[in-house]
């Protein structure tokens, strides 16, 4: 297939061009600078130096396009890429997939897509969107993500110490996070696009729930783990942000593995922070 991307130079999108690349397809990308489209074009891809509000531009790229994945999800950007892309795209069989988050339905040890949504306020600007999508008669798939890793970066890099100075826990640590490394999460979206549902919704998580305290241990590589309050967090990392994060989150992906034949391979987040990528 010949597909738009959105994202391709960012942390999930460059993982998605990797994997549709590896997989035969061609993958049109819009990027925001030179030096970006060089990156797009040294992993396989092609690269317009454009911007994905132009709406005028993703409409023309959605219609040239076979399917459109959008890992650029922003709020700012959204309501009018969704609604430009469901436009060109209907009455075709033309798949989009579409990005979300686990963060959408809030505190819970046992996390489905049946799941009922009660987004932190960081995300809930989310929900009038995914609506929009799984509402159209485009044949429409989410991908919601845990929280990503891999690569010595996202969000699990805030915990990496330098044996020195103090890791700082998010509150007390013992919340725990629903985790998918990148590599693995590129590979559920080109299933998801070539699985091509109507109104598909997938949690991208591999089933490894460990505690934040777990997490900033991993990765403290010798440095204090120091707990903070609930206050503290927040004035450190702003409220919307600590919030989120301070949420208990677990995730099976068993709908993933079933439906999508997904099969994560990948090192776990506590291997990786350990022995791996994050390791100095």
């Amino acid at each position: 297939m010949h597909v738009f991307l959105t994202g391709a130079s960012g942390y999930i999108g460059s993982s998605v061009l990797r994997a549709l690349v590896a997989r035969g397809h061609d993958v049109t990308a819009i990027v925001r600078s030179d030096q970006k489209a060089q990156a797009v074009r040294d992993a396989g891809g092609r690269a317009l130096v454009e911007d994905v509000t132009d709406t005028d531009v993703v409409e023309r790229l959605a219609h040239e396009a076979d399917a459109v994945v959008h890992t650029a999800s922003a709020k700012a950007v959204d309501e009018a890429f969704i609604a430009t892309v469901l436009g060109a795209l209907a009455g075709t069989p033309k798949p989009f997939v579409h990005t979300g988050g686990i963060f959408t339905f809030g505190n819970s040890t046992d996390i489905s897509e049946q799941s009922p949504a009660s987004p932190p306020a960081m995300t809930a600007w989310r929900g009038a969107n995914e609506a929009v999508v799984r509402a159209s008669s485009v044949r429409t798939t989410i991908v919601a993500p845990g929280i990503v890793y891999g690569h010595g970066a996202g969000i699990p890099a805030m915990f990496v110490g330098d044996g020195e100075h103090e890791v700082r826990l998010v509150g007390d640590g013992s919340e725990r996070w629903a985790t998918v490394h990148t590599d693995d999460l590129g590979a559920l979206y080109v299933l998801a696009l070539e699985r091509g549902e109507q109104d598909g919704y997938v949690l991208a998580a591999t089933g490894d729930n460990p505690t934040v305290r777990e997490i900033a241990e991993a990765a403290a590589h010798g440095s204090p783990v120091v707990a903070e309050s609930v206050d503290d967090s927040r004035a450190r990392l702003g409220t919307e942000y600590a919030d989120a994060l301070l949420m208990h989150q677990e995730c099976s992906g068993a709908h993933a593995r079933a439906a999508y034949g997904w099969q994560p391979t990948r090192p776990s987040l506590l291997e990786d922070l350990a022995t791996g990528s994050y390791a100095r």
